[in-house]
């Protein structure tokens, strides 16, 4: 008796294996590297609506920041240095800022800093959703590199160099 349900378990597991080693493709999760990225709906610092759409066919770094964040800053010289250098070939970086109060109070933080590249801003609500359809954001900085084709293929949290973040960039370029 004992050797049949043996010998059924042995048959189910070999049966399981093969099922996943046969093309079962393996979804990975909102926000995790090689998923898709979540598509959004945020408004730029003078009230446009923008999505992760209308930049199809770019390399994107979508980077999760707050105004009142020391590493945060800490980044942005080398973004702004980073788009300067590389829009021209595909490179977007979108800042989403998060808790950093009103559109004007983000405004007046990019001017001050001289940022050239896209902040966009929501209702907390909706970022704090959209962040939890990216794994959850456990701080800030949290970057993620998304391909051409709309794969998440990097997440870095913390401030990182520009250095660290062309290392990634520069095999989707």
């Amino acid at each position: 008796m004992k050797n049949k349900y043996f010998l059924l378990m042995v048959a189910l597991s070999v049966m399981a294996f093969w099922s996943l080693a046969c093309g079962q493709k393996k979804v990975e999760p909102t926000g995790s590297i090689g998923s898709e990225a979540a598509e959004f709906s945020l408004i730029n610092l003078v009230g446009e609506e923008v999505t992760l759409d209308q930049f199809k066919d770019k390399i994107i770094m979508l980077n999760f920041w707050a105004i009142w964040c020391p590493p945060c800053k800490a980044e942005i010289p080398d973004f702004i240095k980073m788009y300067d250098k590389h829009q021209k070939d595909g490179l977007e970086i979108i800042g989403v800022a998060l808790s950093s109060g009103s559109a004007d109070n983000i405004r007046q933080f990019v001017e001050k800093w001289k940022i050239n590249y896209p902040i966009l801003t929501g209702d907390e609500k909706y970022l704090q959703d959209l962040a939890n359809q990216y794994g959850g954001i456990r701080g800030v900085p949290t970057t993620f590199l998304i391909d051409r084709k709309g794969i998440i293929r990097q997440k870095w949290v913390g401030a990182r160099t520009e250095k660290v973040f062309m290392a990634e960039v520069e095999k989707y370029l």
